[in-house]
């Protein structure tokens, strides 16, 4: 995992208040308002159950002391603050004991609609609602378990599961009925409006398949994977996934649906 950003997280006091400026207050206030205008009839009901739990704040970035109590009463989650960036191994320790990742620092003006690195609104906005869901609680640190255990080879492959489940994961019921579950889209006005349109393809989730499908961070997705219903993260929860890794890696990568990304000639 690249640690390189031009971000720095903020700190708590003694507390365990982090005080941001107003000017990071207001960059919350908008992206959280343009954003709630985008969720009926887009985001899953489970994560809007979650949204009314955590009561987030409108105005002003919330504590990370205000989200742990709703978690810890409903799944025994908490938050932990962290850089901008950590490491696989961090990220994976952290899953596995129940701890949120969330990088205290939130982005500025010019990178309004597109951030590579998460940020205070994409962690909070994004994942902790649906972190009071049982099923995604124990999908998230049945992720966390494995990933802590697996080799460097093995965590590249699992990242595809991460990648097309909690950050741009889907649920579709029947034809008609299209909803949203992954942070990723659910923090980005952009990408929500995007998947619920004509343009990417949406695919039947398929456990293989997802740990064998290329993506790139900085695009709109190509192809997406849909599940029926939240629970059924607990039906994959069940299934051998580091076999399914291991065959994974044997096979190897599925054809890209996107162009490579150009190096920039040295």
């Amino acid at each position: 995992m690249n640690t390189k950003t031009q971000y720095i997280a903020r700190s708590a006091d003694l507390n365990g208040v982090i005080q941001y400026p107003q000017d990071e207050h207001d960059t919350w206030c908008q992206l959280y308002t343009r954003q709630l205008d985008k969720l009926p009839g887009r985001a899953c009901e489970e994560y809007l159950l979650g949204l009314d739990a955590l009561s987030l704040p409108r105005s002003r970035i919330p504590q990370l002391f205000e989200i742990d109590k709703v978690l810890l009463d409903t799944t025994g989650w908490k938050t932990a603050a962290v850089p901008a960036l950590i490491s696989f191994g961090r990220f994976f320790e952290l899953l596995a004991n129940k701890s949120f990742p969330v990088a205290t620092f939130i982005r500025n003006k010019q990178e309004l609609d597109y951030l590579q690195e998460p940020d205070i609104f994409h962690e909070i906005f994004g994942h902790c609602p649906l972190l009071t869901n049982p099923s995604f609680a124990h999908f998230s640190h049945l992720y966390g378990q494995l990933g802590l255990a697996a080799t460097p080879q093995e965590r590249v492959y699992l990242a595809r599961l991460y990648w097309f489940t909690v950050e741009f994961g889907l649920i579709q019921s029947d034809p008609e009925t299209l909803r949203i579950y992954g942070g990723g889209i659910l923090s980005s006005p952009g990408e929500t409006l995007y998947v619920t349109g004509p343009t990417p393809e949406i695919k039947p989730f398929d456990l293989l398949e997802v740990l064998r499908t290329p993506y790139r961070i900085d695009i709109m997705q190509p192809v997406y994977y849909a599940i029926d219903h939240i629970s059924v993260l607990d039906d994959i929860t069940k299934m051998d996934i580091m076999a399914y890794v291991k065959e994974a890696i044997k096979l190897g990568l599925l054809p890209a649906k996107f162009e490579q990304k150009q190096k920039l000639s040295s």
